[in-house]
């Protein structure tokens, strides 16, 4: 069992290159199920969960390798496989991303009900709404679901009850081949969705209105192959320009596209902090404590959920009393336990976290419960007097890649230990 062993102290300083966006790399790679020709993806991000999908695209009889400068070469099935294996879909709730495109490819597609992190309930009956809309028969039986039209899809009018980003991308990877024009109303407008469609229409398929509220899919008979680069992850990129206002210094980022950070960086500015935008590159630097400010995340373009709790560890040690509300999943305050450990004030109100900050945090054991919880406790500790040790790492590297290196790239004094390593972190391992 591994943990990342955080000395807090250091002010940051440097830039840091962010990688591909995983929440656009899942539904990418499940879309290339619809793809009779090979496809080629640069900046898809090693990480596990990436690793998980490659393994269940394997396992539908694509081929998945190396290709040429770093990308990704994906090589369509001989005959592809209609049923995805429960020990590879518990893993991760993206799973049911192939549900779409295989029901469009083979009209006939399995899964068990998906994982992944314990956030809080997030059913897929939308995504099994609009398979029914457009035409497929569902049955949900023994944990598993399983949705055949050996017709095929025909396209229709479909409004979500609410903007569910899977749902939107499952519909619309299962429109694109369906029979005459599919309009998603109510849909997500993440950017995650605009790089899927725009993928989609690389491969030849035609699909309008991305990134808005109404999306138009016109299908067509088949989708070819193509070459195509992920954007940036918008929530990695969040996490280490929230960090100079936990330890200070002045943090870029690089690689990332502005536009998508609008809402972290308008509140990054009204907690004190110096915001530089130029091109691709976005600094922060922060001199002193932070002012509280109060948050409450919506859909896009909205305040991320996924920044949620990054952002709660960066109000820990804010001048002033904040309140984060959370109104996307019930569940999504697993670190509140785990920062108070460290001397965070913080109460909750229902769906309502008050945080009164304190001046500094004290190191501590933390474990991290999710993915997000896991980089705000590795955040916190950036700041924290003493040693932080995270513990439940594996859960961090299902959305950051190498984030220990990245950090240590700024002057951060943290390392990656293994439960064999001796208890007392030396400071050859941590300089």
């Amino acid at each position: 069992m591994e943990r990342i062993v955080v000395r807090g102290g250091r002010p940051l300083k440097g830039q840091v290159r962010i990688s591909g966006a995983k929440n656009a790399a899942l539904p990418i790679l499940a879309a290339t199920l619809l793809a009779e020709e090979p496809c080629l993806l640069y900046d898809i991000p090693a990480l596990d969960d990436v690793d998980t999908m490659i393994r269940l695209l394997t396992e539908l009889g694509v081929t998945v390798g190396p290709g040429a400068d770093g990308a990704l070469a994906v090589h369509p099935a001989d005959e592809l496989a209609f049923a995805a294996p429960y020990d590879l879909v518990r893993r991760m709730r993206a799973s049911i991303l192939v549900l779409g495109p295989l029901v469009a490819r083979l009209g006939r597609a399995r899964a068990a009900l998906p994982g992944g992190c314990a956030i809080g309930q997030r059913p897929i009956d939308l995504h099994l709404k609009g398979f029914a809309a457009l035409g497929a028969e569902v049955e949900v039986t023994g944990g598993e679901v399983e949705v055949r039209a050996p017709r095929g899809l025909r396209g229709t009018s479909i409004y979500l009850d609410v903007p569910s980003v899977g749902a939107t991308e499952n519909i619309m990877m299962a429109a694109v081949l369906a029979e005459g024009t599919t309009t998603i109303e109510n849909a997500a407008e993440e950017p995650e969705i605009v790089d899927l469609a725009n993928f989609l229409n690389t491969l030849g398929a035609d699909v309008r209105g991305a990134g808005t509220r109404v999306i138009q899919i016109h299908g067509v008979p088949a989708l070819g192959g193509g070459t195509y680069t992920v954007i940036p992850d918008r929530i990695e990129a969040g996490t280490f320009l929230l960090a100079p206002l936990i330890a200070g210094g002045q943090v870029t980022a690089t690689g990332v596209v502005p536009e998508h950070l609008k809402s972290l960086l308008a509140k990054v500015r009204e907690m004190g902090a110096d915001v530089v935008v130029d091109g691709d590159q976005v600094t922060v630097a922060m001199d002193g404590r932070p002012r509280a400010v109060d948050v409450k995340t919506l859909p896009y373009p909205g305040f991320p959920t996924d920044l949620q709790a990054p952002m709660m560890a960066a109000l820990a040690t804010a001048e002033g009393t904040a309140t984060v509300t959370e109104t996307l999943f019930e569940n999504r305050f697993t670190h509140v336990p785990e920062l108070r450990r460290m001397g965070a004030r913080i109460q909750i109100q229902g769906q309502t976290a008050i945080v009164t900050g304190v001046e500094r945090l004290q190191g501590a054991p933390v474990t991290a419960t999710d993915l997000r919880s896991g980089a705000a406790l590795v955040l916190a500790g950036l700041g924290a007097e003493g040693v932080t040790e995270v513990s439940g790492v594996h859960h961090i590297d299902r959305g950051y890649v190498t984030i220990e290196q990245k950090l240590r790239g700024l002057g951060a004094d943290v390392a990656r230990l293994s439960t064999e390593d001796d208890p007392v972190v030396p400071e050859l391992l941590l300089r």
